[in-house]
């Protein structure tokens, strides 16, 4: 890929954890559990690069630490031009404007205190602490409505919503700051299969809307084969396979991959 059209360069990251130890382990043996390793990729603007991978195998871990919500051990993470891990937090907290994340549960990454309208406002009162409150509300007003939420949602809480509505609220804050690149960590898994497909049409419409880029992490490749320009298969914190969806999903070359591909039923073309 032409690295001068990438918005994100990650190169060799890594992260591990210790394991939980029992009452009798030795401490000084060091056992540690290796989350990601040794991981580069690129993504250029526009695309939407899945990763994609059984529970464990590392992607959410990656995921968080390419938002710096989780510090590597080692890599490089550059975003924009710009070395993230060097980054001063004065600095670090201008450049996340432009990053956002999508969580994967719709019920737990909404505050139930906070109304849907000052949810959805957070990140404006964050990043944009000039902007006039009537503004601040138009502003508002015009993400629900994009998503497909009415005007007097910004009054309801979240309790009030279903899930899927819920996940628009979501997306909602997640874009309101628009965003160039933007994390999509297992954002349908949580919803029944039509309500999930809705969600995936939304944001594919919000992609060619906004000009965003994608980073969607999921296990299933039904959901990947509908979204995704490439693909990354993760199995034990190492990417097995990464190219074009239509390669990975129809002509796979790991073992793993085709494995995977062999217990899904019936798989759409991208």
């Amino acid at each position: 890929m032409n690295t001068t059209s990438s918005l994100l360069e990650v190169r060799n990251l890594k992260k591990s954890y210790a394991r939980a130890a029992g009452v009798f382990a030795d401490p000084d043996r060091g056992q540690r559990f290796i989350a990601v390793d040794d991981v580069s990729f690129e993504v250029a603007e526009g695309e939407t690069l899945a990763i994609v991978g059984e529970s464990g195998c590392g992607k959410t871990t990656l995921a968080r630490m390419v938002m710096r919500l989780i510090e590597p051990d080692s890599g490089e993470i550059v975003f924009a031009g710009r070395k993230l891990l060097t980054l001063p937090s004065a600095e670090m907290r201008q450049q996340r404007r432009a990053m956002q994340m999508i969580f994967q549960d719709p019920f737990a990454s909404l505050n139930p205190r906070m109304r849907v309208g000052e949810i959805v406002a957070e990140p404006l009162a964050i990043h944009e602490e000039k902007i006039s409150g009537s503004e601040r509300e138009k502003s508002v007003a015009a993400m629900l409505a994009r998503v497909g939420l009415g005007q007097e949602a910004a009054r309801r809480y979240p309790h009030e919503f279903s899930g899927g509505q819920r996940q628009r609220i979501g997306i909602a804050r997640a874009l309101i700051l628009r965003p160039k690149l933007v994390v999509a960590d297992e954002p349908v898994s949580a919803l029944d299969v039509s309500v999930g497909a809705q969600v995936l049409m939304l944001l594919q419409e919000l992609q060619r809307e906004f000009g965003l880029t994608y980073i969607f992490i999921s296990h299933s490749l039904p959901v990947v084969a509908q979204v995704a320009t490439r693909i990354a298969v993760m199995r034990a914190g190492k990417f097995v396979e990464l190219g074009p969806a239509e390669q990975v999903l129809h002509q796979p070359r790991h073992e793993y991959t085709k494995q995977l591909l062999a217990a899904v039923p019936e798989l759409p073309h991208a």
